[in-house]
């Protein structure tokens, strides 16, 4: 499984229309090597660096529902039909970088699951984490990194 961007290459700089204080354009993202037998994606975007000393990570994004057949979604848009959760903004939908100090790294978490969520919109993480143990069958990772 695989995921990749037009808008940035994994491992490099997110651009900063992408940021949450700047334009909060969500990046492009496709999908490729989905497993046999997925019946949804999930994505989670987070940033390990936020509160490393506490151990917490900060949610910037969080989709389910998101249909096997879907290999993607352009930028600046939704994935069709699928399910959002609140991110640590406070708000459902894409919430971008926004490092409060130095370079972070942002990252993009897709997984394959063999059933389809019956989670409700507006869940949190660890909600969304709940519902998804056990049902992975494929998962795939892309990074990118923002600066203020």
């Amino acid at each position: 499984m695989k995921l990749t961007s037009q808008t940035f290459q994994d491992g490099s700089e997110i651009p900063r229309r992408c940021g949450y204080k700047t334009k909060n354009v969500s990046p492009a993202l496709h999908v490729s090597d989905i497993p046999p037998g997925t019946r949804s994606l999930a994505l989670v975007m987070d940033d390990p660096d936020a509160m490393k000393p506490a151990g917490k990570v900060w949610v910037h994004w969080l989709v389910w529902g998101i249909g096997p057949a879907a290999a993607g979604v352009a930028e600046g848009s939704a994935f069709d039909g699928a399910v959002e959760g609140k991110t640590d903004f406070g708000s459902t939908g894409y919430g971008g970088p926004a490092p409060p100090d130095g370079r972070h790294t942002y990252v993009f978490k897709i997984y394959a699951l063999d059933a389809r969520l019956s989670l409700a919109g507006g869940a949190r993480k660890p909600e969304l984490e709940g519902a998804i143990k056990g049902h992975v069958i494929g998962q795939a990772v892309l990074k990118g990194t923002f600066a203020p």
